[in-house]
């Protein structure tokens, strides 16, 4: 029985193995080979960035939490992580010029857009920040860090594994 097991976790790392072999190059959209590997890393980096990012602001949050009429504030994970696979984040935006005499210049789209939290109690100090809220978005936003780095161990691990040829 437990040579059959052994046997059969063989054949699914085999079949991992031989899927990773077959990894055909891809082109990106600034004409440079990569692989889905290197896809796939990509989208767990971005998304381990913006949600450093968001645990800090988070944390600013919660250190805020008895500041008189500070605002609590949040960003749209889905919408920043969006940008930053498609290549928003990091690039120059041109800015929008109103008037003819206007000199045109070139921004940096380096953050996430933030957004203030819509207020769920109010406060007399006027500070919107419901600690309820925060710890929630703060373990929910760890959670999703801690499966994005499970994601990347898994896909190194599968990419030592078709090296080595285990």
């Amino acid at each position: 029985m437990e040579a059959r097991s052994k046997k059969g976790c063989r054949s699914r790392k085999a079949l991992r193995i031989s899927k990773l072999r077959r990894v055909a190059p891809l082109r990106h959209k600034q004409g440079v080979n990569m692989s889905r590997l290197d896809d796939a890393l990509r989208f767990h980096q971005m998304s381990l960035d913006l949600r450093g990012q968001r645990q800090s602001i988070l944390a600013s949050n919660i250190a805020n939490a008895d500041t008189p009429n500070y605002k609590a504030r949040d960003m749209d994970f889905r919408s920043a992580l969006a940008g930053a696979l498609q290549g928003r984040v990091g690039q120059p935006l041109a800015l929008s010029t109103s008037s003819a005499g206007h000199v045109g210049a070139m921004g940096q789209a380096l953050a996430p857009n933030l957004q203030y939290r819509p207020e769920t109690q109010s406060s007399v100090d006027g500070n919107t920040v419901d600690m309820d809220v925060e710890r929630s978005a703060m373990a929910e936003n760890t959670l999703h860090y801690e499966a994005s780095i499970s994601f990347i161990n898994g896909l190194l691990k599968d990419m030592h594994l078709a090296v080595t040829g285990q």
